[in-house]
């Protein structure tokens, strides 16, 4: 094939790609914090497929991992003036518009992640959409597992008196750093960053989060014993703008949140594997994995959910009233 051919080829290829790329009428950004490969990348990966093959092409989600579109907040800000763009959240950051919200992120709200996600479908969730759409922000889906959190520590922990004394760290947020606290421990709130090195010098005695972070950020080096609290059952919402949401055709719409739910399906799967595969690879590496009774802490963090005086009054009973 000579050179001139061969480059009349290669144009056309391009154009045509090109063509391929431009002809989505609806392409949107998403941004998440996680970085590519973990279990979240995945299924947004998953939830781009979905969305394209619903769509029939018109519509295409543009991925942009760790952070690319910097912080969540950064990100809701450009939801609000109306830019095309989703992001990951829960209930502990949509508390800072819609108070209520925070609840979802108590100790032991339910007995288990499926708990939360039946919450996800009762008026009283309902009614907290509404009040964040007033915000400016559209709920997508509500059944994205990001994870179950358990503690990784320095000592063996059976019960909550055994926390304490123990320097544990938490997120920056109030709620996990209140119901740690009440559970017994002294919650050290560090970003996620600075926990290696600080379990490593001795500067706090233990971590928690979702397995498959606890295992890919090391925490379970100088942290030899896993305890298989699940005190929180993160689960995760995905949100746009109100503005930008509304401006979607129907079809749009149905497709973005019909693909948005069957890809937490997917996700869910993705982290219950994870963990089983995750805890037996622990136990190789020369970590205790103590199970205890969850009653215990339970019982121990339930105060928790009286120490926020803005929430409305007798929501954890309204919350436990759904869920039971």
């Amino acid at each position: 094939m000579n050179k001139k051919l061969l480059g009349l080829l290669l144009g056309a290829a391009l154009c045509f790609n090109a063509g391929a790329v431009l002809s989505a009428e609806y392409s949107i950004k998403v941004a998440y914090e996680n970085n590519p490969g973990e279990p979240v990348d995945k299924a947004v990966n998953e939830w781009a497929r979905l969305f394209a093959q619903k769509t029939g092409g018109k519509g295409e989600l543009k991925l942009y991992p760790s952070s690319q579109l910097g912080s969540k907040k950064d990100v809701m800000e450009q939801m609000k003036l109306g830019s095309a763009v989703i992001t990951i959240a829960d209930g502990g950051f949509f508390a800072d518009y819609v108070p209520d919200f925070g609840v979802l992120f108590g100790p032991y709200l339910g007995k288990d992640y499926t708990d939360i996600f039946k919450l996800a479908k009762t008026p009283w969730f309902a009614e907290m959409s509404g009040k964040l759409q007033e915000k400016g922000f559209h709920i997508l889906t509500s059944n994205w597992l990001y994870g179950v959190r358990h503690m990784v520590t320095k000592k063996p922990v059976h019960t909550p008196a055994d926390l304490a004394g123990l320097k544990i760290r938490v997120p920056n947020n109030r709620i996990q750093i209140d119901a740690m606290k009440t559970m017994g421990a002294t919650p050290t709130p560090m970003p996620l960053a600075e926990v290696y090195p600080a379990l490593t010098t001795g500067v706090i005695d233990g971590a928690e989060n979702p397995i498959p972070v606890l295992y890919g950020q090391k925490h379970h080096e100088p942290a030899k014993y896993l305890i298989l609290s699940g005190h929180l059952d993160n689960v995760s919402q995905w949100v746009t703008g109100e503005v930008y949401f509304k401006k979607l055709p129907p079809d749009i719409q149905k497709a973005l949140t019909e693909s948005a739910d069957e890809a937490g399906d997917f996700m869910t799967g993705i982290i219950e594997q994870a963990e089983k595969e995750i805890i037996e690879k622990m136990k190789k590496e020369g970590v205790t994995v103590i199970e205890v009774d969850k009653n215990l802490f339970r019982e121990a963090a339930k105060p928790t959910y009286t120490h926020f005086p803005e929430w409305t009054p007798g929501l954890y009973d309204k919350i436990q009233s759904y869920i039971k």
